[in-house]
């Protein structure tokens, strides 16, 4: 029995088929070639085209790899907050908000009638103080005076004791051989003990002004102590006074001005906010990053809010841990639902020249680090 398929029975009925079919297949080839050499020019376009896209690619590449770039960087700087070291009204308030102000200028006065009362008051104490000590340097000048005569006085007394005991020795001797009366050898005896009695009161007199002396020189001291203590209650004094004048630190603007005049400043009461113009970047890279990267290195700095523009700086420093390890509530690794992330570690970025557009720290930055 014949069970082959219709198909092959019709294949066998026409036996030109196959013939048809191989004439079919090698006229489409002739076609297609044809095609290609009437359109030999186009070819050669995308082919020209696909090449150069290969090799743009390629230089692409190669010049990508040398850059890492991150679009988690700001504008970061050290904000001051400007605040009152003394408690004073409000006088004058010479700045307003946004003012680009220089280093030194006034930014808030306050009522300096108290602080300079204080002054002169601290510098009557000084003065005072001074007179004490010039008058208690006198008076030991004198105390010294009075001593070198105590010290003289005590030697001319020595001197009378020495005389009167030779002229009572004498006339005691004169007086038991007859040559003198008894009335005069105590007369003379009486002299030597006037004598003994009055060195003794020179003596005593020297010691008591000696001793006057150190006195003397304790209450020099104490006033010397007391002008020390009336001098530095006068800087005290007058750095008061010249905190009612409170200027800015450094060159930079006012921001978040809260101060008015006719308001009340209290000490550590806040009063604006303080933003140099010294600014740099942070720029938070991925920690696979930083293989590559080293302090030195060139960057090039675009700024969201100035994208015509293209700044170049370097790489100052790269921080000692993540962001996340200095912040309020660090994550803890040591537990059983830990889950690794690739971290961000803030890098330093200054600008080779200070910007000459207004920039202020939080504004958005996309550096690109040439590490190759």
């Amino acid at each position: 029995m014949d069970q082959r398929v219709d198909s092959e029975r019709r294949t066998e009925s026409a036996p030109g088929r196959e013939v048809q079919t191989s004439a079919g297949g090698a006229a489409k080839s002739r076609s297609w070639r044809n095609t290609l050499r009437q359109r030999r020019g186009l070819v050669i376009a995308i082919a020209i085209g696909a090449i150069i896209l290969l090799v743009a690619l390629i230089l692409w590449w190669l010049n990508a790899r040398q850059y890492v770039s991150t679009d988690d960087a700001f504008i970061d700087t050290r904000t001051v907050q400007i605040s009152a070291q003394v408690s004073a009204a409000i006088v004058d308030v010479p700045v307003t908000d946004n003012q680009v102000v220089g280093a030194g200028s006034a930014l808030v006065r306050l009522d300096d009638r108290d602080y300079i009362a204080q002054v002169d008051q601290a510098k009557a104490q000084v003065e005072q103080a001074q007179a004490s000590i010039t008058n208690l340097a006198a008076q030991i000048a004198a105390q010294r005076a009075r001593i070198e005569q105590a010290d003289k006085q005590v030697t001319q007394a020595q001197a009378a004791l020495t005389f009167a005991q030779q002229q009572a020795e004498r006339y005691e001797q004169l007086a038991k051989q007859g040559t003198a009366t008894t009335e005069q050898a105590q007369q003379y005896s009486s002299n030597l003990l006037q004598s003994q009695a009055s060195l003794a009161a020179a003596q005593a007199n020297a010691i008591a002004t000696e001793k006057q002396e150190p006195v003397l020189e304790a209450q020099r001291k104490l006033s010397q102590a007391q002008l020390a203590q009336a001098q530095a209650a006068l800087e005290q004094a007058q750095a008061n006074l010249s905190r009612t004048i409170i200027t800015a630190p450094v060159e930079g603007r006012v921001t978040r001005l809260s101060a008015a005049k006719g308001g009340y400043a209290a000490v550590g009461q806040a009063l604006m906010m303080f933003v140099p113009r010294q600014v740099w970047v942070t720029a938070n890279f991925k920690e696979t990053e930083l293989d590559v990267m080293r302090p030195g290195q060139p960057v090039d700095i675009r700024i969201d809010a100035y994208p015509d523009r293209k700044f170049t700086g370097r790489v100052d420093s790269i921080q000692a841990g993540s962001g996340t390890a200095f912040s309020l509530l660090p994550a803890e690794n040591a537990t059983g639902n830990y889950v690794k992330i690739v971290q961000r570690i803030p890098v330093k970025i200054v600008f080779d020249q200070p910007p000459d557009v207004e920039l202020g720290p939080g504004m958005s930055v996309v550096p690109a680090v040439k590490v190759r």
